[in-house]
């Protein structure tokens, strides 16, 4: 059934979990990671970038989402990481129950102003509202220890920010990074900012840049082509940490992502003969899906649905 992210994430909150959120851009992926979620009974966000409604359409994006809501567990339809205006009001008017108003690069005031309007747009229509405080970089992208931390999230202004937009969630920067190479060193987030940060902000928080890359996919896919020398993500026990100070929800796309190319890579390398793209893809969605209900385990959402 399609709910709103605040009905899954306030829960998540008081409970001491942390709801998936996997990026889909097709039907292969949308399948995967909705058997994942109903094997497990878990509630799932199944969230489009912008990147993918432009390569999918959004009628198509919607259209599938509606069909695999019809499972017995709560679904949430999530636009991630929005920043066209246009787009985000065309999700809000097209089905989606919940928007992502990324600001983060913009200055405090405009992403405050930026947030106030899509929120006065998205609460019309009784659809939840995610922002973001922070620059959600890797570490690596920096010069000093100085100039990271100044990307990171302010817990005293995140609260600020939560009481002047009053949006239903946000999203901290506390040193993860998008993609697979996250790291340079080991991981290291900033556990001290997201627990002070939870004790003055009362809303669900939320973590990107935050997929594991499991080793086991990472060798399938670089022993059948792939190059993926110097792949980081974020440890278990990074993760178990955050949800423990109030992490809420976890977007995972990178392990997905890397689970179908080894997939798919190893089918072809298997069945060089073989050209039904119903056979090459069926692999891949079976390895996200076990990917996916790794993840599932991890944040501790099962049976939650």
């Amino acid at each position: 059934m399609l709910v709103t992210a605040k009905q899954v994430l306030v829960p998540a909150r008081q409970k001491h979990y942390a709801v998936p959120a996997f990026n889909v851009n097709d039907l292969e992926f949308l399948r995967a990671v909705m058997d994942a979620a109903v094997r497990m009974k878990s509630p799932v966000i199944v969230q489009t970038s912008e990147g993918a409604i432009a390569y999918a359409g959004m009628d198509y994006l919607v259209a599938m989402v509606r069909v695999a809501a019809q499972a017995k567990i709560p679904v949430v339809m999530h636009l991630d990481h929005g920043k066209d205006l246009k787009v985000i009001r065309q999700a809000i008017q097209s089905g989606y129950t919940s928007v992502m108003i990324d600001g983060s690069a913009l200055p405090y005031a405009k992403n405050v102003a930026a947030t106030k309007k899509v929120v006065a747009w998205a609460r019309a229509k009784r659809v939840s509202i995610e922002a973001e405080i922070g620059a959600l970089a890797g570490i690596e992208d920096f010069v000093s220890v100085a100039d990271a931390d100044a990307h990171l999230t302010n817990p005293q202004e995140a609260a600020r920010f939560a009481r002047e937009t009053h949006c239903d969630s946000l999203a901290v920067a506390i040193g993860t990074s998008h993609g697979a190479f996250k790291f340079k060193g080991n991981a290291e987030l900033r556990i001290d900012i997201l627990k002070k940060t939870n004790e003055l902000v009362k809303i669900p928080l939320t973590l990107h840049g935050a997929s594991g890359v499991p080793e086991f996919i990472v060798k399938q896919a670089e022993k059948y082509g792939a190059k993926l020398d110097g792949v980081k993500g974020v440890p278990d026990s990074h993760i178990k940490l955050a949800i423990k100070n109030g992490i809420t929800k976890i977007n995972t796309d990178t392990d997905i992502r890397i689970a179908f190319d080894a997939a798919v890579r190893k089918f072809l390398a298997d069945n060089p003969k073989d050209i039904d793209p119903r056979h090459i893809l069926k692999p891949a969605r079976e390895l996200i899906a076990q990917v996916a209900m790794e993840r599932i385990k991890l944040f501790g959402s099962a049976n939650k649905g």
